[in-house]
């Protein structure tokens, strides 16, 4: 099912309001806001309740001009089809919608079956959060982008807002890598010839991450392994941590747990010691330049991991682009369970702000001196 992301923008939007027969209109300088404030509101709920949640969208055929219509009575007629708690609107001059809480594919089809013949104007599709991402993600590798019709990741403010802090984030990052590959250049040289030297294969590792909007990029790290290893033991131990296996992953003890694995016989001589003082993170200063990560943000996961996410765990990556480093690498690291190191991503992404950064890299350069939870 393919479903093209609607455009909400410069169009007039109606709220059903629970147990009234009135429309509550917004402007359409206001348009955005509320109906994504509603849909992200519905998406948090369904993330706490573990449900799901359903969007059908009724697309007016080319031949029906929207101004014919009494669209009252059009959104009379969905409200009488759906319950009270769903809320329906106008998107566009072409589009309507209507979101269903606590509602699944097979429940938000048979709505669609009950409006597909009393508004036969009407194309009529539908799509279910988390289900579809994570059908994309297992199908795909992925999260396509007609997965979810809206774009739920949308911060809760203007546009304008929105934009130039993001902007903003943007100019300190390709200034940020910039300085970085220029500081570091050395130590990289270095490095790329002892990687080249010791062990046979790329001096680069690349690998397939995923960044914001679960979009897939090209991940760059100084190789640390033997080349042609098989990741089934990091699969395994990536799965057992998300699923809270922590007795079976701790590499370490109740009162200092280690969440890595520990003695990996994939990694190199020289691999072990780039990995302990983190410079095999510095290639990353490409993905920054290239806009595929940001200095500072989550980290960004790999497809199998993504896969084994519970509907609130795709904040880190639906939110914020990924970073080098981030909140969780300067107050948890290997220490921390997984759902609290996903905790720390999310109060990162909610309290975001220059300063913020800027501390986080000052306690970034602390932490790799002291090459704590690295190994």
């Amino acid at each position: 099912m393919i479903i093209n992301k609607v455009s909400v923008e410069q169009e007039p939007f109606f709220i059903q309001t629970d147990n009234s027969d009135a429309y509550q209109f917004s402007l359409s300088e206001f348009c955005d806001f509320h109906f994504l404030r509603q849909l992200h509101i519905e998406t948090l709920r369904a993330q706490r309740s573990k449900s799901t949640l359903s969007i059908i969208l009724l697309t007016l055929d080319k031949e029906t001009s929207f101004k014919s219509l009494n669209m009252d009575e059009i959104l009379g007629l969905i409200r009488k089809k759906t319950r009270d708690t769903d809320i329906s609107g106008i998107i566009n001059h072409k589009t309507l919608c209507v979101l269903l809480p606590d509602t699944d594919e097979s429940g938000a089809k048979e709505i669609c079956a009950k409006l597909i013949n009393k508004l036969p104007q009407f194309s009529i599709t539908s799509s279910s959060y988390p289900d579809h991402i994570f059908e994309s993600l297992t199908k795909n590798g992925c999260i396509q982008p007609d997965a979810f019709p809206f774009e739920i990741w949308e911060p809760m403010e203007s546009k304008g807002a929105s934009w130039f802090k993001s902007q903003l984030k943007r100019g300190v990052d390709i200034v940020g890598s910039i300085i970085g590959l220029l500081v570091f250049m050395p130590v990289m040289l270095i490095t790329a010839l002892a990687v080249k030297v010791t062990s046979p294969g790329p001096v680069i590792f690349s690998q397939t991450r995923l960044g914001k909007h679960g979009a897939p990029f090209t991940f760059y790290k100084f190789r640390s392994m033997h080349v042609n290893m098989d990741n089934q033991l990091h699969r395994d131990y990536v799965h057992d941590f998300i699923n809270g296996r922590h007795e079976k992953v701790n590499q370490g003890d109740a009162e200092k747990p280690l969440y890595k694995i520990k003695s990996d016989p994939r990694i190199t001589k020289v691999g072990k010691f780039i990995r302990k003082t983190s410079i095999d993170e510095l290639p990353q200063f490409f993905n920054v330049l290239k806009g595929d990560m940001s200095l500072v943000g989550p980290r960004p996961p790999l497809p199998y991991e993504a896969e084994k996410y519970q509907a609130w765990h795709l904040r880190r990556i639906l939110d914020m682009k990924p970073g080098i480093t981030g909140l969780w690498q300067v107050e948890g690291r290997s220490k921390t369970e997984w759902d609290d190191s996903v905790r720390l991503d999310i109060r990162y992404i909610k309290n975001w702000s220059l300063l913020f950064d800027l501390k986080i890299l000052l306690r970034t350069f602390k932490e790799v001196l002291k090459c704590r939870g690295a190994m």
